[in-house]
């Protein structure tokens, strides 16, 4: 259940956006995502993407920002969101990006624009250890501005034989950046050997 004490005041946020709605967007996620850890089971990355996708699905109804209506955008480019009345090429302190890692720092991307990113840190826990009925939970979101200079080019390792990944950039010094960055976070996960882990017990 998401606790208001584990929400941090003092981080600040892009124009506009709340911690109720986030809280809201949180609850969302992991409500709809209950029904789709199979997903996770088969396709791991594939997984992280839609955790992003119903970020933006959950902040476009519930906040003051918008999926952006150019669906090319949206789905291809930056950014995910726009604040409502920014326009139609909304300045990147307007601009909000969702991303998903099941990773305690890392955020990458397939483009190095400066802006706001969200980033949904989630694990999977299909005993439901953490809370009964919620297999899937949003353990922290961080929110950040991040300018062009942040992000790192990495390059790919596909060939011609197949396999590797697309273009993607980084965050150089994740850990660092995002230092008190964490708009919310679980008091009952913790971090252990680069895993977040139920503060009480392992998990799996």
């Amino acid at each position: 259940m998401v606790q208001k004490d584990d929400f941090n005041s003092n981080v600040p946020l892009p124009p506009g956006l709340t911690r109720d709605a986030i809280r809201r967007a949180v609850e969302y996620i992991e409500r709809e995502l209950a029904d789709l850890v199979e997903i996770y089971c088969e396709q791991a990355n594939v997984f992280s993407a839609i955790v992003g996708i119903f970020g933006t699905k959950a902040l476009d109804s519930v906040s003051s920002y918008e999926k952006h209506r150019n669906v090319d955008t949206a789905q291809q480019r930056f950014p995910d969101l726009r604040r409502h009345g920014s326009g139609r090429n909304p300045s990147p302190n307007e601009s909000l990006e969702s991303k998903a890692s099941k990773r305690p720092w890392a955020i990458q991307s397939h483009y190095d624009h400066p802006g706001w990113y969200i980033v949904w840190r989630y694990l999977v826990d299909p005993t439901e250890t953490l809370e009964r009925g919620s297999p899937v939970i949003i353990w922290r979101v961080d929110v950040v501005f991040l300018e062009k200079s942040d992000w790192k080019y990495e390059k790919s390792g596909a060939g011609e034989a197949g396999g590797g990944r697309t273009h993607t950039f980084g965050v150089k010094n994740a850990a660092k950046k995002l230092r008190d960055k964490a708009v919310y976070r679980r008091s009952d996960v913790i971090i252990r050997d680069g895993k977040p882990i139920p503060r009480n017990g392992n998990h799996s």
